[in-house]
């Protein structure tokens, strides 16, 4: 189904375009465009206008085609926000269980439709708070978890049967996981209905973020039994969510961030597999998460193209036939990294900006920045003004009442191919090396994106970029004009005194034996998931449980030459 120009049409187009570029010329010789050159947040220089030349060679039905329908390029779903609007899922947590919780309440009742959960360092690491390693970070950055006791504490009164948890955690992401679980049957809600998302894609962590625990291999070796675990007793949970989001806060360009996180989705497949699991069993449950950074069009392009390359995948490479192992479906964070500690007041319009562009790309979920996150954890107020953002977008703006409203555009479609081309070139040097695995071994996407941020951070530098009330519109002596949340200091010792009592009151014996049962099933080849999920019912803390994982697959230090 080629796309309906006569052929004729060009030979118009051209001579039509180059009698414009003289006028155009002529405009410029009295008065010069604004910049030497146009180009992206990721410097893709953009021309000063596309035309039906740019899309000559797509096929509608092969690279557009209709929504809900491979290549998926306008979204996953038939009809898209016309039948429901994206999940909007405010990233949350501080403090203690209870004052998260509190905040979750709050998000809730101010219209959220979806949870997500931002824990501590300490938690993020796989310790606990009372950890020689955890002392003066306890629920600093996020919410503090050690036990059980705290997940029922996390999710007190909210209906976890009817609303989706997302959790960002990464290397204890099978602990949590397995806490959360243990957490619902207690409440007497059954595995099988609980819906979510864990974040544990740890390659991404070898790439760019750089939390980690355990050596690669074995870290996927985890991961890999959260997806089994999860596709066999766990049918509503994605099992894992495949990220870009911190690939693109460590400095990558768009089609970096594109193309790793992809091959990140193959060598998650390709073990899945390697496992014994059929390809149309677990695809179906993969997601993804990625950045919506400054640059509107050219994340619109990324969120099309990934679609679009992620169906290709599954059908050519990995010959899955069910069209819902096709799908690419995602959550979007806008950019963290865009925020500025400078005018805090212009983050919310940057943001808006970047909510606008994921929603008119097709995700699936959102969380919208607070304007205070570059310093400090959002106040209420702040992270109101950012769900506020969402909802106006859904209800006010009018871009949800067509499918796809940007489908057709010269500029869109031909930037949507251009950067489905250069993600699969890097794809194929990735295949080239032996794989993502192989790929880290060799530092080479930690070299390509050291290199990206280091360009970008020039551009900045030399003011080829500009960053407004930063190197350009700046206020002299400004100050700070929000309020800036801050975690009282004694939040550690109650923390503390908490996890003792459970120690105190829980079983010892049960809690060393189901210990036991872990480490063996991580010196072995059974899955560790039935085991955590027994260990965390007895009140074991995130550190036992990680302790475990240290013990038997050692500990990962990097590399340390960027």
């Amino acid at each position: 189904m080629p796309l309906t120009f006569d052929p004729k049409i060009f030979d118009d187009i051209e001579q039509e375009r180059a009698r414009w570029q003289e006028e155009l010329e002529k405009v410029f010789s009295k008065k010069p465009e604004r910049l030497g050159k146009f180009s992206t947040v990721s410097d893709s220089e953009i021309k000063a206008i596309y035309t039906p030349e740019d899309i000559r060679t797509q096929d509608f039905g092969k690279d557009i085609g209709f929504p809900g329908e491979a290549p998926f390029t306008r979204g996953v779903q038939p009809s898209m926000y016309r039948g429901r609007l994206w999940t909007m899922r405010m990233f949350a947590g501080l403090g203690s269980a209870k004052d998260t919780n509190r905040r979750f309440h709050h998000l809730v009742k101010a219209g959220q439709t979806g949870l997500s959960t931002a824990f501590d360092m300490p938690t993020l690491m796989g310790y606990d708070s009372d950890a020689p390693k955890a002392r003066g970070e306890c629920g600093k950055c996020g919410v503090a978890i050690d036990t059980l006791k705290d997940m029922e504490d996390l999710f007190e009164g909210l209906p976890i049967d009817q609303i989706t948890t997302s959790m960002t955690i990464n290397p204890p992401a099978s602990v949590l996981w397995a806490m959360y679980i243990a957490m619902a049957e207690k409440r007497g809600i059954d595995r099988k209905v609980i819906g979510g998302t864990i974040q544990n894609d740890m390659l991404k962590e070898f790439v760019a973020q750089k939390t980690f625990m355990c050596p690669p291999e074995p870290s996927v070796r985890i991961v890999t039994d959260t997806v089994e675990f999860g596709t066999k007793e766990v049918p509503r949970w994605n099992t894992i969510s495949i990220s870009g989001y911190h690939i693109r806060e460590a400095g990558s360009t768009a089609v970096q961030e594109l193309a790793f996180t992809l091959a990140d989705g193959i060598a998650y497949t390709e073990k899945a597999l390697e496992r014994g699991l059929h390809v149309d069993d677990f695809a179906p449950r993969f997601s993804f998460f990625f950045n919506s950074h400054l640059d509107f069009f050219e994340e619109i392009a990324k969120f099309r193209a990934a679609r679009r390359m992620w169906a290709k995948i599954m059908k050519e490479r990995f010959k899955a036939k069910d069209p819902r192992s096709w799908w690419l479906r995602f959550h979007t964070q806008t950019a963290g990294c865009s925020l500025t500690a400078q005018q805090p007041y212009n983050n919310v319009v940057r943001t808006a900006l970047q909510a606008l562009a994921a929603v008119m790309g097709g995700t699936q979920s959102l969380h919208t920045n607070s304007l205070d996150e570059v310093l400090a954890i959002p106040t209420e107020e702040a992270a109101t003004i950012a769900l506020r953002t969402q909802q106006i977008i859904a209800e006010e703006s009018g871009v949800t009442n067509t499918i796809d409203p940007l489908g057709g555009s010269y500029f869109v479609e031909a930037f949507t191919t251009r950067m489905e081309e250069e993600a699969f070139a890097i794809i194929q040097k990735i295949d080239d090396m032996g794989g993502m695995l192989s790929a880290i071994e060799k530092n080479y996407p930690q070299l390509e994106i050291a290199d990206a941020a280091y360009h970008y951070q020039k551009q900045i530098d030399n003011r080829e970029k500009t960053v407004v009330g930063v190197n350009k519109y700046v206020l002299e002596d400004e100050e700070i004009p929000v309020e800036v949340l801050e975690i009282d200091e004694e939040l550690e010792k109650i923390q503390i005194e908490k996890t003792w009592r459970v120690k105190e009151q829980r079983d010892s014996g049960k809690v060393a034996r189901c210990l036991e049962r872990v480490t063996e099933a991580c010196a072995g080849k059974e899955n560790v998931m039935e085991g955590l999920i027994d260990a965390a019912k007895e009140y074991a803390t995130v550190q036992e449980l990680c302790d475990v994982y240290r013990k038997v697959f050692g500990e990962y230090r990097d590399p340390g030459i960027y």
